[in-house]
């Protein structure tokens, strides 16, 4: 009932968008260009192999039952060009719901668009905080994770490894704000010995090098998703600051960038919500799928792209292929049991997941190249700090 009354708040007519009940219709929004392109592609990777596993290959196949159609768009890492792409999606593709993004200044940026056009947009990369809190709405939902529990989960795991101080490295954008709160949250029993913030898209990290030596910090903790991660860790080891720096790394070291950086990843630690290496038989059939089919192993953001398909094939079957009730179909996918990599996916009130977050470590392998391997768990299917603050009425 709380849904209900949101939607007839907004005073728009379902019925009134022209769309069939025998066809569902999704945008797909990613960044295929500059320093986020090749998380893009994975990003493209995992969603299609997910469709596939689901019996969709082309528009005009059955996913959970009715025809799909898909359109693509590339928002160049630019919220205005983001904006363009989705409203084209709306008023010419006339789709049911927009699905990906990358960049949560982006996600964030549509917000309001989404909302007055009635449709939803699921995040299968960033997990804006604000959306978990009191700019939520039940159209949203995030298939990946909430930007502050992510670096609350390393804070966590530097303190439980004896970290006493620490420097913070992050692109001044939501996205690394919300890192560096989630950090500080977690993170209690050191100090911080300064922290800095890059340009989105930098490549030269020789200056920030130079200050958090300067500072010298036990440890540093660095956010730089796609190619800024791939700069900096290979610069930190040719600059020799990891012999007597620690490397804690958010959101930045997986199977998506590891392969670039090499050896200088090994001794690094991560605080990640997904375990390659799991035992459950459908993240091993994804991971060795996806090799079969990209001839490369599977990412993060892969991963979660994955689970986000296999979700929407499971919601359009729970709703009977009636996705023109937007409320119902936003609640299916909320509610809905689907295949995941990551064992059961538990949806908070907010529309975020509650997570369990493993400690991973780029160690060596038995065939000499760095891998990345799992070395315990930090917490187990814990909420986001934020989910409170989402309004009791646009709860789901």
């Amino acid at each position: 009932m709380r849904f209900i009354g949101f939607l007839a708040a907004a005073g728009m007519s379902i019925a009134a968008a022209g769309a069939s009940a025998q066809e569902l219709r999704i945008g797909f929004l990613t960044n295929y260009t500059g320093s986020g392109g090749q998380q893009g592609l994975h990003q493209r990777n995992g969603w299609e192999l997910g469709l596939a596993h689901e019996g969709w290959a082309k528009n005009g196949d059955a996913l959970g039952g009715i025809p799909m159609r898909l359109v693509y768009g590339d928002d160049q890492a630019k919220p205005d060009v983001g904006l363009k792409e989705i409203e084209k999606m709306l008023a010419v593709e006339k789709v049911h719901m927009i699905a990906g993004y990358m960049w949560s200044n982006v996600l964030m940026a549509s917000r309001q668009r989404m909302i007055d056009a009635q449709r939803i947009f699921m995040s299968t990369i960033p997990g804006a905080s604000p959306l978990a809190g009191t700019e939520c709405t039940p159209l949203f939902l995030n298939l990946a994770q909430n930007n502050d529990l992510n670096a609350e989960a390393l804070g966590e795991l530097a303190d439980a490894d004896g970290v006493k101080s620490v420097y913070v490295l992050v692109p001044n954008y939501q996205g690394g704000k919300d890192i560096v709160s989630g950090f500080r949250r977690g993170y209690k029993a050191g100090r911080i010995a300064g922290q800095g913030a890059f340009k989105l898209g930098e490549a030269d990290f020789q200056a920030d090098i130079s200050k958090v030596r300067a500072a010298k910090p036990e440890a540093v903790v660095f956010f730089g998703p796609g190619a800024m991660g791939i700069s900096f860790v290979k610069q930190w080891a040719a600059a020799g600051a990891g012999k007597d720096i620690r490397l804690y790394s958010v959101l930045t070291i997986d199977w998506l960038t590891l392969p670039a950086i090499g050896d200088a990843a090994i001794g690094s630690f991560i605080a990640g919500f997904w375990d390659p290496a799991g035992t459950d038989p459908v993240n091993q059939r994804f991971v060795k799928d996806y090799i079969a089919r990209f001839g490369h192993m599977p990412s993060r953001s892969a991963a979660t792209n994955y689970d986000a398909a296999r979700l929407v094939g499971a919601s359009v079957r729970a709703v009977a292929g009636k996705v023109d009730d937007i409320p119902a179909f936003a609640r299916a996918l909320r509610h809905t049991a689907s295949p995941s990599v990551r064992g059961a996916l538990k949806f908070n009130e907010n529309g975020f997941l509650i997570e369990t977050y493993y400690k991973l470590a780029v160690e060596r392998g038995a065939d000499g190249k760095p891998t990345i391997v799992n070395r315990g768990v930090i917490f187990k299917e814990r909420k986001d700090p934020f989910w409170q603050e989402c309004p009791n009425d646009r709860r789901l």
